[in-house]
C-alpha cells in the first residue's frame, strides 16, 4: 500500500502545524492574531523569568523581587522609598513585600526607618553592601536580557519593543496612522 503524501505542514510536529494553522472556531483573524501574540509574550516572559531569576540566584543570591526592590531603593531620594510605593513597583502584596524587604535588611543590603512626621510609615534606603550586590546583579541582568532577548532582535526591533511596551505599561493611545509606518518613518512616542 502506499504512503499517502504529506506536505510541509504534515512533516511538523503535529502541536507546531495545529498551532499555525488552528483557528478557535468562531474566531477571526484578529482574534488568532491577538492570541498568538499574547501566547508569544508570556511564552517569552517565562522563559525570561526563569532564566534570570536562575542566573541571580547563582551568581548573587537573590531573588527577582529582591532585584527589584534593592533597584527601586537605590533609585529614591536619600531619605529612601516608602513601603506602600514599594508595593505597587515590584507587584508583591503588602505581606510578601514586607518579608521580603525583612531578609535584604537581615544581609544588611537595606535599612529601614520610621517615616519622618508619619507614625506608621516605613522609609527604606539601600546600603552600601546593597549597592554593591545590586551592581553585581545589575550585570548579570544586563547579560540574561541581552542574551534571551536583545541579541536576538534588530536595533529597530529593540526601539520597536521598548516603545511598544512602554505604551502599554503607562495605558497610551492607539498608535496612529504614522506610527504604523514603523521603521521608515520615525516619530516621537
Amino acid at each position: 500500500m502506499k504512503a499517502p503524501d504529506t506536505t510541509a505542514a504534515d512533516a511538523m510536529a503535529p502541536d507546531k502545524a495545529a498551532a499555525m494553522t488552528a483557528q478557535p472556531p468562531g474566531a477571526g483573524p484578529d482574534e488568532h492574531a491577538c492570541a498568538q501574540a499574547w501566547a508569544a509574550l508570556t511564552e517569552a516572559h517565562a522563559l525570561v523569568t526563569g532564566q534570570l531569576s536562575a542566573a541571580l540566584t547563582r551568581s548573587c543570591g537573590l531573588s527577582i523581587n529582591e532585584f527589584q526592590i534593592l533597584l527601586r531603593a537605590a533609585q529614591a531620594p536619600e531619605a529612601g522609598v516608602r513601603l506602600g510605593e514599594l508595593c505597587s513597583a515590584v507587584r508583591l502584596t503588602q505581606p510578601s513585600l514586607s518579608r521580603a524587604v525583612a531578609r535584604l535588611e537581615r544581609h544588611g543590603w537595606l535599612r529601614r526607618a520610621g517615616a519622618p512626621g508619619d507614625g506608621r510609615g516605613v522609609l527604606v534606603s539601600v546600603t552600601a553592601p546593597g549597592r554593591e550586590v545590586l551592581a553585581q546583579g545589575s550585570t548579570v541582568h544586563t547579560q540574561t536580557i541581552s542574551e534571551l532577548v536583545l541579541d536576538r532582535l534588530t536595533p529597530d526591533e529593540q526601539d520597536l519593543l521598548a516603545r511598544a511596551l512602554t505604551r502599554v505599561a503607562e495605558g497610551g493611545h492607539p498608535p496612529t496612522v504614522q506610527e504604523h509606518s514603523w521603521p521608515s518613518q520615525p516619530h516621537s512616542a
